[in-house]
């Protein structure tokens, strides 16, 4: 477990005591505030990989792409091109989804579990379909194509 997890176990565990201190009408509150923190900790860990691939894009373009040129180097988690953000995506989806259905529950019922979970399938549908299209549909050779 990383220092920043440990953190933010701490800030759960924190949280958790808060609430059976205060008692469930600051519930909500607690809640956002929590999930702001992780939200912010997922932002460092992605502000740091976009910086790491901007720089690795920067180095490749200052070397130049001549012809005896090395060939990329696949990513550091040894997945294809894309498949680690598309799945990061999805763990993400899955965590945030167990307090998400607990508030749409809590506030709308069966209704708004349903409209929750609607929205997570959206949200990694469209990704899905966007790294799809990204990547050429599967038959394109070209753009022109």
């Amino acid at each position: 477990m990383s220092g920043a997890d440990h953190e933010l176990r701490k800030e759960l565990d924190a949280t958790l005591q808060t609430r059976r201190e205060l008692g469930p009408e600051y519930e909500n509150e607690l809640l956002d505030s929590f999930l702001e923190k992780v939200e912010q900790r997922l932002d460092t860990v992605v502000d740091k990989r976009v910086r790491r691939r901007m720089a690795e894009e920067q180095m490749v373009a200052a070397r130049g792409s001549s012809v005896g040129a090395a060939p990329q180097p696949r990513p550091a988690s040894g997945l294809p091109d894309g498949l680690g953000a598309r799945l990061g995506l999805a763990v993400a989806s899955l965590v945030l989804a167990i307090p998400l259905s607990a508030i749409a529950v809590a506030n709308a019922g069966l209704t708004g579990l349903v409209t929750c979970w609607a929205g997570i399938v959206a949200v990694n549908g469209l990704q899905a379909s966007r790294s799809w299209f990204t990547r050429g549909g599967g038959n394109r050779t070209s753009d022109l194509d």
